[in-house]
């Protein structure tokens, strides 16, 4: 009995090695692949630890150029005066190396400050990198479809897409897809009697009325609150805000001046009218001298308004045809008239005669189509005159003016031509693309019915980061625009 019972003990025994196997070898695949795991894990984490520095490194990159052009704004080839890339050390506080970035900058196109610039960060001993492309630029005076340094009024016809910004007030019976904006909580308008009104207001009657109403508007005056007027300001009006600087959108005619004779285009005074410039698509332009300008047809058509004229041509002689320089820069220190069109150019066209006399300063007339053939910002045109910007008496029916619209000390828009000046005194419409910078009250038509009918301004955002060559910028300093990393 002592020896079955000791053979039973032994035989269970014998049992429990299977169970004790199974549970080893499963514990043994478990411990296996808990330590592969970990083992992923941690030359997971190691990677991502690599991928982070290498990311800081493309960042340490962007953030040393734009330190760099903080120094030297026109210098895109980091102080080597070659082409790239750019390869940059870094190293930690003891003087080790622990990585480098290199840079592929990209210039910007000849007016503009826009400028793109690709990082690569790469740690040491590692074939993990990561690259950024960020583009920067410089803001320009640009940002408003109109910008005026006088009290303004815009009528019935106008339809305004863009800020639109006065340092005085604006009435405004049009329609505008974006905010108007004044220097004033209020003011006097010249256009009726009455007491002051808000900075931006409209004489538009309120729906469900129609119309408008030319006397003075009390509820469109202080005390009352402003009411929101969809109608007539899509967007919404606010006043005051602080005033911008006309005289730095403006005071750079000399330097233009100066730019131009030295390595763009230089017209001297013509000793006739003035000269005539015609854009041409093959980024050349033809100019004439002009001999003699369009009589009024009647002594009725004449108005008593300083520097009345047609501002037509009549005669000219052809003086040759021209590249557009390289700077873009073309200066007339005379009448010009402008119109044509181009693809691909970026030009700013200026006029004015030194030392500036008030009573002898030259105007800038188009009368003819000025336009685009791309409108991504690849063309740019800027004209920009020391005294008037025109359309004159003989002028497109529907006129298209392509370009950043610049009066320094006069004004943009249009003489009075009255009800004798034969068909020419009504015009249909007339198209404004870019931006009005205009010192003096702005204005292509007359409250009798004369001038252009319908007036839309359209603002060209691409002139903001991409402006005419020598426009005045706002700062010194690079913003970004956009950041992405790229593969």
């Amino acid at each position: 009995m002592k020896i079955e019972n000791l053979k039973l003990k032994i035989r269970n025994k014998g049992q429990l090695l299977i169970p004790i196997i199974i549970f080893s070898a499963v514990a043994l695949v478990v411990i296996g692949g808990i330590m592969k795991w970990t083992q992923i894990t941690i030359k997971v984490n190691r990677q991502l630890i690599i991928r982070e520095k290498a990311i800081q490194f493309a960042e340490s990159g962007i953030d040393y150029y734009r330190w760099h052009l903080a120094h030297n704004q026109s210098d895109y080839q980091d102080g080597t005066g070659v082409s790239g890339p750019y390869i940059h050390q870094i190293k930690d506080k003891d003087g080790n190396i622990i990585g480098q970035f290199s840079l592929d900058i990209t210039p910007p196109i000849i007016g503009s400050t826009k400028v793109r610039i690709e990082s690569t960060g790469t740690p040491a001993n590692s074939t993990i990198s990561r690259k950024i492309r960020v583009e920067m630029a410089i803001p320009s005076l640009a940002k408003y479809a109109v910008a005026a340094n006088d009290v303004m009024r815009f009528g019935e016809g106008t339809e305004v897409f863009g800020p639109m910004h006065s340092n005085k007030g604006i009435r405004f019976d049009g329609l505008t897809h974006n905010i108007i904006t004044s220097a004033l909580s209020s003011y006097n308008d010249p256009d009726h009697s009455g007491g002051n009104e808000f900075a931006v207001h409209t004489h538009v009657n309120p729906p469900p009325g129609s119309g408008i109403n030319n006397s003075f508007r009390p509820l469109e005056a202080p005390p009352n609150t402003p009411v929101a007027r969809p109608d007539v300001f899509e967007v919404g009006r606010q006043f005051p805000v602080p005033a911008i600087d006309f005289t730095g959108l403006t005071n750079n005619l000399a330097n233009i001046k100066t730019n131009a004779q030295t390595s763009g285009q230089y017209f001297a005074a013509s000793a006739a009218q003035g000269y005539q410039i015609i854009l041409k698509t093959n980024n050349t332009f033809d100019i004439y001298k002009v001999t003699s300008q369009t009589r009024p047809p009647s002594w009725w058509c004449w108005s008593s308004q300083t520097g009345w004229n047609t501002w037509s041509v009549k005669n000219k002689q052809f003086i040759g045809n021209f590249a557009i320089p390289a700077n873009g820069l073309i200066f007339v220190e005379d009448n010009v008239w402008v119109e044509g069109a181009i693809n691909g150019s970026r030009v700013t066209i200026a006029n004015g005669r030194f030392p500036d006399n008030p009573s002898n300063r030259p105007q800038l007339t188009v009368n003819n189509n000025l336009t685009y053939t791309n409108y991504d910002g690849t063309d740019v045109i800027a004209l920009i005159s020391q005294g008037n910007v025109n359309a004159g008496l003989i002028s497109d029916n529907n006129l298209r003016i392509d370009a950043a619209l610049v009066s320094q000390n006069g004004r943009v828009g249009r003489y009075y031509y009255g009800w004798g000046c034969s068909t020419y005194n009504v015009r249909n419409s007339i198209t404004l693309y870019g931006i009005i910078a205009t010192n003096n009250r702005y204005g292509f038509a007359y409250t009798d019915g004369t001038g252009y009918q319908i007036r839309n301004i359209i603002y060209d955002a691409n002139l903001l980061y991409g402006p005419p060559p020598s426009f005045p910028l706002t700062s010194d300093q690079y913003e970004i625009l956009s950041w992405e990393e790229i593969d």
